[in-house]
């Protein structure tokens, strides 16, 4: 018998109890799932709540009532985004911050990366059809895969992505740590997405040299596409120098260059710490993600969320990573077909994790 993915996401992924608290962030366009959530979440006995506002862009805030109701602080947050769930322009001009001086610029990020008090799934751009055919796979594989990624990640100080597009670039990652996007969000402070299946790490800033050409799907501020023309992105110093390509290349420029001028505008108008503008502005360029994809039923589709979690693909990230020192206001992701992907450890020595798409773990 088919399992129903939305319960298996509510019991196998996040592990909801009884009387837990979980709220539904949703758009129009993506009410029946949030709708099918609420009613997998009260089978389990737990008490939702769901709220739905227009859709969001990458420069759009969220409405204060979705800030305000995530700020209640549940034990669950599903934000079930058509596009994105919107920033926090409270927290964007004055930062959330922990104990250990880290900063976080939305309540959502708080409450799970600083706080650890929630857990969550995302899933910006998730359709009916995507969720019934990606969400019910087998987890403990899925984990088995990521744990191994894990060990081989350690002592890496360099990785080398090649491939058949024309795609050949260095990144840095010494002392940063692989994460995992293994649908195991059972414990405060872990979330992801919905389709999981991602393990990914954020370059070292300034560290990355070389070419990366997107020849599967790119997210742009509007949402995501799937290329008809490769886009070629000159990295020097770990931020992008020059891009290349046709009307696309173009969409992707006009996206980076748009994020750019934002950010002084928004410091301008006290919407960003004051200071802060021209690192935004910089970071706008900056490589901020190395990811793999890792879920046997992912294909690639031109929706970002399915994409980058497709065997056979990596993917880059133009713009903030996730070791919180590269603030921007885009994070854009990019996927390479059939990449060779080569670890470089701190003695000297290599281990090819990926050969042209193929797992060799």
């Amino acid at each position: 018998m088919k399992k129903n993915p939305y319960e298996v996401v509510v019991n196998d992924v996040l592990a909801v109890r009884k009387n837990e608290r979980a709220l539904i962030i949703a758009n129009p366009n993506t009410n029946q799932i949030a709708q099918n959530f609420y009613l997998a979440l009260e089978k389990v006995g737990a008490i939702p709540s769901l709220i739905i506002q227009p859709d969001k862009t990458s420069f759009d805030n969220a409405n204060k009532e979705v800030i305000a109701a995530i700020k209640s602080n549940p034990d669950v947050c599903f934000s079930i985004s058509n596009i994105k769930l919107g920033k926090d322009s409270e927290a964007a001009a004055n930062p959330y911050k922990t104990e250990d001086g880290q900063e976080f610029s939305h309540i959502f990020d708080y409450l799970l990366d600083g706080k650890k008090s929630m857990r969550a799934v995302w899933t910006p751009g998730i359709t009916e059809e995507m969720i019934e055919s990606t969400a019910s796979i087998d987890y403990d594989e899925l984990r088995g895969r990521c744990k191994n990624l894990g060990q081989l990640f350690k002592n890496v100080e360099k990785v080398h992505v090649t491939a058949p597009g024309g795609t050949d670039i260095v990144i840095g990652t010494k002392d940063r740590t692989l994460l995992y996007d293994d649908g195991d969000f059972t414990k405060p402070g872990t979330g992801g997405n919905i389709p999981a299946g991602e393990v990914f790490i954020s370059p070292v800033v300034g560290t990355s040299e070389g070419v990366i050409v997107f020849d599967g799907s790119m997210t742009f501020f509007d949402g995501d596409s799937i290329l008809e023309t490769p886009i070629s992105c000159k990295v020097e110093n770990g931020f992008v120098s020059e891009v290349k390509g046709g009307a696309e290349a173009k969409r992707l420029l006009k996206t980076i260059t748009d994020a750019e001028s934002k950010a002084i505008d928004m410091e301008k108008n006290g919407k960003l710490p004051a200071g802060s503008g021209e690192v935004h502005k910089k970071n706008a360029r900056n490589i901020g993600e190395l990811g793999i994809g890792l879920n046997p039923a992912a294909k690639i589709t031109g929706n970002m969320l399915e994409d980058e979690k497709a065997f056979n693909t990596c993917h880059f990230a133009i713009g903030e990573n996730y070791d919180n020192d590269a603030p921007s206001l885009i994070h854009l992701d990019g996927v390479v077909r059939n990449p060779t992907i080569t670890l470089i450890y701190a003695d000297g020595t290599e281990k090819v994790i990926l050969n042209e798409g193929n797992l060799q773990i």
